[in-house]
């Protein structure tokens, strides 16, 4: 007996995914729970196992189509490998229906959808929106197909009231370039990275710490912490303590703006930034707050290597309250993060340099790090933003604050 091969539900707020590969063609043989198709999603890509052993059946769906959560993505069948596989069943065109004419109005109807050139979801929302796949234009699915993200950026984009002015031409690439197609987790980031722009009042504050006093706890605890725990004692987990004392103190950085209400928390869910192959993901540290140093530390590990293997889970990616991004692992010295909606404030670290600084009346040299904290001055003050800089200094200069909580 057959059995069907369809979309898993993929996550908080996912409903579609793209097509990335199939691992399995027609009349392969699989066993059961077997990776058979990569489906990639706005945050991460994620293998579909067979339901049961069996041969692999037709493929319903090609890669590079976009399918919604519960579609069909092909059968296992009974039997072993080299049997012929049943030809795909053929899709059924909608039955048209004829209607009488409308009766005249002042107001014209919305235009019809082309639903040969959009995806499933793509062709809602363009519904909802009363356009249709020419004002949309080319699209950057297979074949040219559009996409829920180009509907989406489209109706991002400010519309004129004049008429629309003549398509621009087609780019004529240079035979030294290559063009190569976006990711779906690649656009997903260049979209969340404008709306963030466009939706808050994004302003970024600075301020330097000295590590010296983080450099010698590290250097005096380092041995006997990788002893006890089975790993290092880093920058990350210290920072992080900071953080999550600094936000206690200052709790509007915490929150987040959820229409004409202001959302307060008592606990930190801290979004640590990490490279994936495929580009940057923040997967988030649950409770962060009721963690130790050690704990911090080996979740920071994993999610690292998850990353580097494509492994982290949907649920891992969200429900964050805060962010970090450390630049400073790249040879960044100084940049302005950006917010990772819809939170309120995110913490750039940057390189750690030798520098001249006056102590005391005399010129030293210190090891310095500039620090930024981007912040939504709609709910952040400029007050609140460069007091939880000021604390978030403190506290990591002497660490010893976080262990007397002063």
């Amino acid at each position: 007996m057959s059995v069907e091969i369809k979309v898993p539900t993929l996550g908080e707020s996912v409903t579609t995914a793209t097509i990335a590969k199939w691992l399995k063609q027609p009349g392969d043989a699989v066993k059961e729970d077997e990776p058979v198709v990569e489906l990639e999603t706005d945050k991460v890509s994620v293998e579909v196992g067979a339901p049961q052993a069996g041969v692999l059946g037709p493929q319903v769906v090609k890669e590079g189509d976009e399918v919604e959560v519960g579609a069909l993505l092909a059968t296992v069948e009974p039997g072993k490998a080299g049997a012929a596989a049943p030809a795909a069943p053929k899709a059924v065109a909608p039955e048209k229906k004829v209607e009488a004419p409308a009766a005249p109005s002042a107001k014209p109807a919305a235009p019809a959808v082309d639903s040969a050139a959009a995806l499933p979801a793509a062709r809602k929302i363009m519904a909802e929106n009363g356009l249709n796949a020419a004002q949309v234009g080319q699209g950057t699915g297979l074949g040219g197909r559009i996409t829920k993200g180009d509907v989406l950026g489209f109706l991002s984009q400010p519309q004129a009231s004049a008429p629309a002015a003549a398509p621009k031409p087609a780019r004529k690439d240079d035979p030294r370039e290559e063009r190569v197609k976006m990711t779906r987790l690649r656009r997903t980031i260049a979209r969340r990275l404008k709306e963030a722009q466009n939706t808050a009042a994004m302003l970024t504050t600075f301020n330097e710490i000295d590590m010296s006093g983080a450099m010698a706890l590290r250097a005096e605890f380092q041995e006997n912490f990788v002893k006890k725990h089975g790993v290092k004692l880093g920058y990350m987990s210290i920072f992080s303590r900071a953080v999550i004392a600094a936000l206690k103190e200052f709790p509007a950085i915490n929150a987040e703006i959820d229409g004409e209400d202001v959302i307060y928390r008592d606990f930190v869910n801290l979004g640590i930034a990490v490279g994936g192959p495929n580009g940057l993901v923040v997967p988030v540290i649950r409770d962060a707050d009721k963690m130790s140093f050690a704990q911090i530390e080996k979740t920071i590990a994993g999610f690292g290597k998850a990353a580097r293997e494509g492994t982290l889970k949907l649920d891992e990616l969200s429900g964050g309250t805060f962010s970090i991004t450390n630049g400073g692992i790249y040879g960044s010295l100084l940049s302005t993060p950006i917010l990772n909606s819809p939170q309120s404030g995110i913490l750039g670290m940057h390189s750690i340099q030798e520098r001249p600084v006056a102590v005391n009346g005399q010129v030293v040299i210190r090891p310095m790090m500039y620090v930024a904290l981007s912040y939504d001055h709609r709910i952040v003050d400029g007050k609140e933003a460069v007091s939880f800089l000021v604390r978030l200094k403190q506290n990591v200069e002497d660490p010893r604050r976080l262990l007397i909580d002063v």
